[in-house]
């Protein structure tokens, strides 16, 4: 990239945040999130979160993972569903059945990386979540909690590939726009799916 097209990656991506910001406030501010940074945090309301994150990552293996399967080179890396159910497994909790999150009907490639880009940026924040959780006795080793273990030390160097791809893919595209629409989106439907159970 050279500097004038890494100033307007950069741009959208101060764009993206600063438009997903309220939908990102909102459901941080709901009582589930907020139980899982609770100093006071109970094993159940972990698992009840767990759970919530389960549908939210089926259903994005699902419905948005083959939209950009040849696009995005370590998409299979970044599966989570399967760290959520051996999480589950260790604290011998039953998985819900699953439930769609994201109900709409013909996403398109940009649309579905701004989901994306909700989805993998709760990753991020699972590292500052893992802080907190572990210091619960039932998880202070490294069982439990391999969903907000996310990609360990790799953490933030997987979300700074990913924003320079979403924002190469924006600029070939020229569809900020859509990916803001699907991150505002997405936000919204995991408030909703959250505020629901």
């Amino acid at each position: 990239m050279n500097t004038n097209s890494t100033a307007v990656a950069s741009s959208f991506l101060n764009d993206l945040k600063t438009k997903t910001a309220d939908s990102h406030k909102k459901l941080e501010e709901l009582p589930v999130s907020m139980s899982i940074m609770s100093p006071d945090m109970k094993i159940e309301e972990y698992a009840k979160y767990l759970n919530l994150m389960h549908d939210v990552h089926a259903d994005t293996e699902q419905t948005v993972y083959p939209l950009f399967s040849g696009l995005l080179g370590d998409s299979e890396q970044r599966r989570k569903k399967q760290l959520i159910e051996a999480d589950l497994a260790f604290l011998n909790y039953d998985l819900s059945n699953s439930e769609k999150v994201f109900k709409t009907e013909n996403i398109s490639v940009p649309f579905a990386l701004g989901i994306f880009y909700v989805v993998e940026g709760s990753t991020l924040g699972g590292r500052f979540i893992l802080k907190n959780v572990s210091r619960v006795p039932q998880l202070s080793g490294d069982k439990g909690v391999s969903y907000f273990n996310g990609y360990g030390d790799k953490t933030g160097s997987f979300w700074k590939s990913f924003l320079n791809f979403l924002s190469e893919y924006e600029q070939q595209n020229n569809c900020g726009d859509a990916i803001i629409e699907g991150a505002v989106f997405a936000f919204d439907s995991i408030y909703n799916h959250f505020e629901s159970r």
